[in-house]
Formats: structure tokens, C-alpha cells, sequence
């Protein structure tokens, strides 16, 4: 009867033990978040409140944490520009004339030649700590005053990706050197845009120290356990 009831403890423990380190494992596989890309204004694009009255892109961008290697999605048009600038000055002017090179990025410019508007998907990564604003300049910043602005607060997070990190015979590519161009490069890509690096939906999710504290608690219950085997000699 004892070595039955032994035995029942004994498997009861190991079978613990199997559910524990397949915690662990499945929790470990997940704790490191992944870079993401942020559709800007969701649904409702990169337009300017004329086009598009909804939008309000600074209630958009505050409802986000944004780090560095993140990528921003502008799905907008040809008649919209895309401007990023570390400027404060020229962001609160919406005006980039007279902005310095090593400050501001035109990603996106209007195409006066156009007869009529077509969609485009403008690409923009996050390179720079700190403040970064964004708008659009066009119609003497006619669009930037209504509405089509924001600024986020770029942390580092897991810091820039390898194929982001700007090395000493390689320009960043927000350096006017950069493709040997003498601006900065207009990334235009199509509308099903979708970068190597792992996309994430624009919801909000647990920061990364919940999920290392939850590991760092699973591996000290499979210790424990496993020191429970060994003194009973399971």
C-alpha cells in the first residue's frame, strides 16, 4: 500500500514538473517582443480633417509606445506629404524650407505633375531617440494646420536592428549621403507593404518586464521542484 501510494506521489510530481517546463518553454518563446509597424490613423490614413474630419492623429500616436526600430505606415496619397522632422521649430510652423538637413526628413512629396490623386504607402523608421514629429507642409501647411501632424516619444526599446544600425562605412538612412542621394530617400511602397521584420497589430500589449517577471517565477518553481525529486529520490 505505501509503495502504491509512493508511486502515485511520484508520478503526481513529475507530471507537475512536465506541465511547468512546458510553461516555461511556451512563455520564453514570447517574452521578447518583436518590432512593430504602426499604421498611421488606423483606417482612416494620412489625409488632412478637410478630406478626412475623424482624424486626430495626436489621439492616435498617444495611445502607442514607440522604440526604435518600430516602423511608421503612412497609407496616404500623392497630394499628401510625409515629413519627420526633430525639429520642434519647424514642426510648429509646419514648415520645412528652412530646416536643416541633419533634422528633418521629406519621405513623401507631392507630385504636382499629377492629374489626379492615387494612393501610396509611405515606410518611415524609427532612428532617433527621443521626440520625433511628423506632418505634412503641403498648400503653405494648409494641411499640417488642419490637423495632419503628431509627435511621438521614441524610447530605445531592443535598440535599432542590424539592418537599421548606421555603421561608420555605411550612412544612416536619414543622412543626406545616404544612396548617395543629395536628400533624404523617399521610401514609397505598396499598400500591402509588409516589412521583414515581424508586423504587429497596432493594440496595445503588456510591456516586456510582465513577461520576464512571469519567467524569472517559472524557473524558480521548476528549481524547487526538481530539488524536491532529488531529496526524495524520485
Amino acid at each position: 500500500m505505501g509503495q502504491s501510494s509512493g508511486y502515485n506521489y511520484s508520478t503526481s510530481v513529475l507530471q507537475l514538473i512536465t506541465i511547468v517546463s512546458c510553461l516555461v518553454v511556451l512563455s520564453c518563446s514570447g517574452s521578447v517582443s518583436a518590432y512593430k509597424n504602426y499604421t498611421v490613423g488606423g483606417s482612416l490614413g494620412w489625409f488632412d480633417a478637410l478630406e478626412k474630419p475623424d482624424v486626430n492623429y495626436q489621439k492616435w500616436a498617444d495611445s502607442k509606445n514607440f522604440s526604435l526600430g518600430d516602423f511608421l505606415i503612412f497609407n496616404t496619397d500623392n497630394n499628401h506629404s510625409v515629413i519627420q522632422t526633430y525639429n520642434f521649430t519647424t514642426y510648429k510652423f509646419c514648415d520645412y524650407d528652412d530646416a536643416l538637413q541633419n533634422d528633418t526628413i521629406e519621405w513623401s512629396a507631392t507630385d504636382p505633375s499629377s492629374t489626379a490623386p492615387h494612393p501610396i504607402s509611405v515606410a518611415v523608421p524609427l532612428l532617433k531617440e527621443g521626440m520625433n514629429y511628423f506632418f505634412s507642409s503641403d498648400y503653405d501647411g494648409e494641411q499640417c494646420n488642419n490637423g495632419q501632424h503628431f509627435k511621438i516619444n521614441v524610447t530605445h526599446g531592443q535598440g535599432l536592428p542590424k539592418s537599421l544600425d548606421p555603421s561608420d562605412d555605411a550612412p544612416a538612412p536619414n543622412s543626406p549621403d545616404y544612396r548617395g542621394d543629395d536628400s533624404a530617400p523617399e521610401t514609397i511602397v505598396p499598400a500591402n507593404f509588409n516589412h521583414p521584420i515581424e508586423e504587429e497589430s497596432d493594440k496595445d500589449e503588456a510591456s516586456g518586464s510582465g513577461s520576464v517577471y512571469f519567467n524569472t517565477k517559472l524557473y524558480g518553481l521548476l528549481i524547487f521542484l526538481q530539488i524536491v525529486c532529488i531529496f526524495f529520490k524520485i
